[in-house]
This record gives structure tokens, C-alpha cells and sequence, in this order.
């Protein structure tokens, strides 16, 4: 039987992007806001784009902030996409404003401190030792990223396993923390590379 899987729809997101391709692992997907079928899923995709704010306002309207931290507590695995991985954070600040994340992992997202803002386009990454998401990733294999803010205080993530990617200086690309893991890029923009990411996931459910 094939395992199941949840995008959460709380008002953001490739929501249908995302469903085509973690669909094309071969697991049951389901777009949706109900969450009791965010809890019970064999794995969570929390996708997000646009502003940290709006994110977290559409996840407290839902209220969705207990489901992903039980998933997370239980083991379960949940899988934070672009903003979707930001708001696993304890806060971002955009434009001078700071909203309070979802505090799961700690740190703060904040702008990034390059010459060329958004960054925007395909970029290699530096796997972390022992990484499960990359596995196997062929040596300079890209990802596609678009994104103005990243989560950067890299000692802060010493218990979990970090993937960097460069634009000026290192900030995370992929974080993984037990039943966590998170990516700024877009896996279902990424073509092969982004396959792979998805395929090891739903490896683990």
C-alpha cells in the first residue's frame, strides 16, 4: 500500500507543483487544510512563498502550529519547502518587522547580504556528512532557488545535519532534524536534483 502524504494548503504555496511532484514518487497525495488528515499522513509537506508574515498568519488561521509541532515531537516526518522552511524557525524579519515563527528550529531568517537580491536561479549546495535528502546526489548538481531572506546563523544548527548553499556568503539550504527537514530551494522546480531530494524523503515514511 502506498504510503500518504499531505501538502497543507493554508492559503500558500505551489500547492499544485508540489502535489505533481511528490506524486510522482509514487505515494498518495492529498492537498488539503484538514488537519486531522495532516496529523494522521505518513509524511507533511508545509510549502510556502511570499512574505514570512502572510505564511505564518495563513498556518495561526488554520491553526496549524499544534499539528506540525506534534508531528515533529511524535517523529512523524514533516517537510518544509522555501517559506514553508523559514516558518520552522523561531522568527523572520522583513522589512524591519519580526514575526515569531513556529520555533522548531532555532534562529531567526533574515534578509541575505549580497549585491544581487532576490537570489535567484540554479546554485550548487554543500552537502552536509551523513545527509539522507541528498543521498546520492551527483557532484554539481543544481538546485533551484528564489528567495530575498535564509536562515544564516549556521552554529545555531549544530545538532542537526546542514546543507549550505552560497550567494555572497553560505546560508542553509537543507536542514534535517530527526523527522524535520526543511529546504529553501523548490525540489519541485529542480528537475533531477529535486526528484532525488523528494524520492529520499519518502524513502523515510
Amino acid at each position: 500500500m502506498a504510503k500518504s502524504v499531505v501538502v497543507l494548503d493554508y492559503g500558500s504555496g505551489n500547492l499544485r507543483s508540489a502535489e505533481r511532484a511528490v506524486a510522482r514518487t509514487g505515494v498518495d497525495v492529498t492537498v488539503t487544510g484538514d488537519l486531522a488528515a495532516a496529523a494522521e499522513a505518513d509524511g507533511l509537506v508545509v510549502p510556502g512563498v511570499g512574505a514570512y508574515a502572510a505564511c505564518m498568519a495563513g498556518i495561526e488561521a488554520l491553526n496549524a502550529r499544534p499539528v506540525i509541532a506534534e508531528r515533529v515531537a511524535a517523529g512523524k516526518p514533516v517537510l518544509g519547502i522555501c517559506v514553508g522552511m523559514q516558518i520552522l524557525f523561531e522568527s523572520g524579519v522583513e522589512h524591519g518587522v519580526e514575526t515569531k515563527g513556529l520555533g522548531l528550529l532555532p534562529g531567526s531568517v533574515t534578509k541575505l547580504s549580497a549585491q544581487r537580491i532576490p537570489h535567484m536561479g540554479w546554485n550548487t549546495v554543500d552537502v552536509a556528512e551523513g545527509s539522507r535528502l541528498l543521498d546520492g546526489l551527483p557532484a554539481g548538481a543544481r538546485f533551484y532557488f528564489v528567495h530575498s531572506y535564509a536562515a544564516q546563523d549556521l552554529d545555531l544548527l549544530s545538532d542537526a545535519r546542514v546543507t549550505t548553499a552560497s550567494h555572497d556568503r553560505p546560508f542553509v539550504a537543507v536542514v534535517e532534524a530527526g523527522a524535520l527537514s526543511a529546504a529553501q530551494f523548490h525540489p519541485e522546480k529542480s528537475a533531477d536534483s529535486g526528484y532525488l531530494l523528494l524520492s529520499n524523503w519518502v524513502a523515510t515514511l
